[in-house]
Formats: C-alpha cells, structure tokens, sequence
C-alpha cells in the first residue's frame, strides 16, 4: 500500500510539475495580455485589467497585425497542401513501387533534414533574390514547404506501409492504375493519416520564424512571429501588453485547431508506429 501511495504522488507530483511548466509561460503570457502593466505583483489585478491591448492589436494600423496573420495563413495553408500533395506520391511511390534505392532516398531526406537553418540561409536568400521572390508568399512558400517535407514524408511513409497490399492488388485487378489506386484507394484510408500530416506541417509553418525574418521586410509578406517580434512603441518602448496580446490572439487558432482534432492527429501518428 505504501509503495502504491508513493508512486502515485510521485506520477501526481510529475505531472503537475510538468502542467506548471508547460502552462506557466501561456498562463502569464495570457495574464500580461489583460494586464495595463507587465508588472502583475506592483498592483491590484482588479485595477489593472483591461481590453486596450487586444483592442490596439486588431485595430491599431501601424502594427499590421492582421496582415501578419493573414500572411501566416496564407503561407501556412499552402505550405502544408504543397507537403501533403508531395509526400503523399513520395510515400505511395515509396510503399507501393518496388525500386533500387527506396531506402537511400528515407535517409536521404533525413539527413536534409538534419541541417540547421542558419546554415542554409545564404543561400537560400540568393536564390530567392535572383527569382525575384523576396518580400512574397512564394518566397516563404518555397523554403516552408522543402523544410517541412521531410517530417511529412517519413509520417506518410510509416502510416502507408500499414496499409494493406491486398487493396492495391484487388484494384489493380480492377483495372486501376497507379494513380487512380492513389487517389481512390490509399487516400481515402489514409485521411487520418493525411489530416494529421497535413495539421503538423501548418503548425510547423505557422510557427516558423528564421525564414521569414530573413525573406521579407514589410507587412505585405511578413509573417505573425516576426511581425510580433519586431513591435515597438511609440518611442521606441517595448510594449509587452500588446505583444502578449497578439501572442494570444495568433495562439487561440492553433490551440482550438489541435483540440478539436486531437483524435485524428493521435490516429495519424500512432497508427504506423505499431503492426497489426
């Protein structure tokens, strides 16, 4: 009994210490967001709340928020369609069609995707200079989805080979080509899959700031964590309750995003991990 009693205040205590850890930073980001001042123990909570920050963040024209988010979006969105679409016929093509190097190609992509970013930037910007795409959303468009290709192949790859064959066969018999298996067979069992890959890749997009500090200059393509990063005062200030509000603002969708489709995204991800 005893035993059994500590190991639960040791799983309680754990996880509670993990939550604070977690939640602590999201719980005082939200709290600076209603704060008039960062300072939250120099005064009365009651006295300091308020609505101004969020209220500058979507109304204020000098910061741009809006169009910080609505760059991220756009960018975001067809970043992950772009990934999904690729990763899919490389996975199916991986899974499905037996050829010489199918392995090389895995560890290929993985070891791409082992760079730092900072280590491609350079050469990344020249690139994207010499197309003309510099301040574009093709020009986050681009980068974002080769960075996050990678996860997504190596995702697709693990949840199609537990597909079975027997499908293929039964529509080859058919008359079913590799495409129309692809498209009629595979995807529909795979949605999970695809959903789940396709949520990560806008998560890991949306996120992405080193690209997009680097690839732009104004709002007309700048993305939300750059955009957040790079607001100032009046004069010069650094305005930490209207930073803390646009953090919550840009955070909310994402948070809403992933509980609602929790399942599918556990689903997606856990179904290659295990035969049977």
């Amino acid at each position: 009994m005893t035993e059994e009693r500590t190991e639960r205040i040791l799983l309680i205590g754990g996880t509670a210490a993990i939550s604070i850890g977690f939640l602590g930073p999201v719980l005082y980001m939200i709290a600076v967001g209603f704060s008039r001042s960062p300072d939250l123990l120099g005064g009365d909570m009651a006295r300091m709340l308020t609505l101004s920050n969020f209220v500058n963040v979507v109304t204020g024209k000098n910061l741009h928020f809006l169009a910080y988010l609505r760059n991220s979006l756009i960018v975001s969105a067809l970043s992950a369609c772009i990934c999904v679409a690729v990763a899919g016929m490389a996975a199916y093509a991986i899974t499905r069609i037996r050829f010489r190097g199918s392995l090389t190609v895995m560890i290929v992509v993985l070891a791409v995707s082992m760079f730092p970013q900072i280590s491609l930037v350079g050469y990344l910007f020249r690139l994207i200079s010499g197309l003309g795409w510099i301040n574009t959303h093709q020009g986050l468009v681009f980068p974002y989805a080769a960075w996050i290709l990678p996860l997504s192949l190596w995702i697709l790859v693990s949840y199609f080979a537990q597909i079975p064959r027997g499908l293929d066969i039964a529509a080859r018999i058919d008359g079913c080509n590799h495409w129309q298996i692809l498209t009629r067979i595979i995807v529909p069992v795979a949605a999970p899959g695809l959903f789940s890959t396709a949520l990560l890749a806008f998560i890991f997009g949306f996120n992405e700031f080193m690209f997009a500090l680097m690839l732009t200059t104004d709002y007309h393509a700048r993305t939300v964590p750059v955009g957040i990063a790079l607001f100032q005062g009046l004069h010069g200030q650094i305005p930490w309750g209207t930073i803390m509000a646009a953090s919550v603002v840009t955070t909310a969708p994402v948070v809403v995003l992933t509980l609602i489709f929790q399942r599918y995204i556990v689903q997606g991800l856990t179904r290659g991990a295990v035969k049977g």
